[in-house]
């Protein structure tokens, strides 16, 4: 720790459940030097730094190269700011997913909230001071005190760089690894920030900025959803539709969890089960059975049954299953962040003969749709008609027209650590996910929701 001060800013947001707890607003952990507020009509007195961008060559696979100095700077002064940031993260995650979640009622549903905040923080840094303003304050980075004129600006770069902190804290191991690519597809006579390409580098494990002829489209959309195609290992595919010859910039970044159950599942028992898709509809699904020690929790006011399930090194899944004849839907529409940490305080051991569906999934998330989810109004001032990239390219306007995520969760039935030969003691209490449930995997020295999702039907 730096400062008592950042030292108390931690312990404040570690014991959350606390009553009196101190606040101190995020700002001034992620605000840059001597900030000071900035008014929002003023131009940037000094002329934008741009690099060039490398055309698209479908035979060129090299990611990006990279300064090893700002990279080696991603780990250093991490753990003052990780739990500030995953609090952030997680409000805004959860309010999103539930946004979206109101469309969708009988579908699975996956969305990574790290890596839609960080998506969010680097287009951050191409905005304007007028654009910046709504994304610090949806972000929950605004100071809070600035005029309606004016904007106190943070380090985008700190935030990104702290949110690979919280990648590493995962990765800090052979079983558990999250994979985290940013492709970035500019109009071929465009210079790009240096500011937004190292913000793509920050955020990313392997980058592409590459530049595209956008005249005729449709060859276009070949062209990058190939070269995405290979040098994401055939794990992202058509990705990009509907292109048209007035674009000036493509982004996707995909989020890939490849996970282990801390203790193993035994193969033996796996056998196909009912899962009860709704009242009506039932599929037979692959389900998984360990008799072991469990936390977990009966929630008699939301009608739910919550399962930590242990990862292999520091996360964890949080299984939420409605109680019989409650709504999924109803539960999770009504949640908060605090309402997960008390579960996660809340949780007493004992013996679960535990009956799991098998799953792996994957989602492609359009954020113009997810904003929107949120607002007209949140899309236009971020996205859309209202944002204004000035601090993005040295050609303007720019717009960013097409803003993807693609988010992937694997699991296997392996465990780091094999099955248990010995007897467990005591009759274990029955609980199989056989209904639709809500899930969330965590990182648990910060607290971060890496992912969130719900598995209506496990066999789609």
């Amino acid at each position: 720790m730096r400062s008592p001060l950042l030292a108390l800013l931690l312990c404040c947001y570690l014991s959350g459940s606390q009553a009196n707890r101190v606040y101190v607003h995020p700002f001034y952990l992620f605000a840059a030097d001597n900030v000071s507020c900035e008014t929002l009509q003023t131009q940037t007195s000094e002329p934008l730094e741009t690099l060039p961008v490398a055309p698209l060559d479908n035979e060129v696979l090299t990611p990006d190269s990279r300064d090893p100095s700002k990279l080696d700077a991603q780990r250093q002064n991490i753990t003052e700011r990780t739990a500030v940031l995953a609090h952030l993260l997680n409000t805004l995650g959860l309010r999103m997913y539930q946004a979206g979640g109101n469309k969708q009622h009988s579908t699975n549903t996956l969305l990574s909230p790290l890596n839609t905040f960080g998506s969010l923080v680097t287009f951050y840094l191409g905005a304007s001071k007028k654009t910046a303003r709504p994304y610090q304050e949806l972000l929950g980075l605004d100071r809070g005190t600035d005029q309606k004129d004016c904007v106190s600006l943070v380090d985008g770069h700190r935030v990104l760089k702290t949110l690979q902190g919280i990648n590493s804290l995962v990765d800090d191991g052979p079983k558990d690894e999250i994979t985290t690519q940013v492709w970035a597809f500019t109009r071929q006579d465009a210079q790009l920030s240096e500011d937004f390409i190292q913000g793509t580098q920050d955020f990313s494990d392997t980058s592409f900025i590459r530049g595209v002829d956008f005249s005729k489209p449709q060859e276009a959309e070949q062209l990058v959803n190939s070269f995405v195609e290979k040098t994401s290992g055939g794990k992202v595919k058509d990705v990009f539709k509907d292109l048209n010859s007035s674009s000036d910039l493509l982004f996707v970044s995909s989020f890939n969890f490849q996970g282990n159950w801390k203790t193993a599942f035994q193969p033996e028992k796996t056998a196909l089960q009912e899962f009860y898709v709704n009242e009506t509809t039932t599929v037979m699904a692959p389900l998984m059975t360990h008799t072991g020690q469990y936390r977990y929790l009966n929630d008699k006011v939301r009608r739910c049954t919550v399962v930590k399930l242990s990862l292999s090194k520091r996360s964890y899944m949080l299984l939420v299953l409605p109680h019989e004849g409650a709504n999924l839907h109803d539960i999770v529409s009504k949640l908060l962040t605090d309402d997960m940490s008390a579960w996660h305080q809340n949780l007493q051991e004992g013996l679960l003969e535990l009956s799991l569906p098998k799953f792996s999934m994957s989602s492609v998330t359009d954020l113009r749709d997810l904003l929107t989810d949120m607002g007209p109004q949140v899309e236009a001032e971020l996205l859309g008609s209202q944002a204004e990239f000035s601090q993005l390219s040295n050609t303007t306007p720019f717009t960013i027209d097409k803003a993807v995520n693609k988010v992937m969760f694997e699991m296997s039935e392996e465990g780091a650590e094999p099955q248990d030969t010995i007897q467990e003691a005591g009759i274990p209490l029955k609980l199989s996910i056989n209904r639709p449930f809500f899930f969330s995997v965590i990182e648990g020295d910060s607290n971060a929701i890496l992912m969130m999702g719900k598995i209506i039907n496990p066999t789609l």
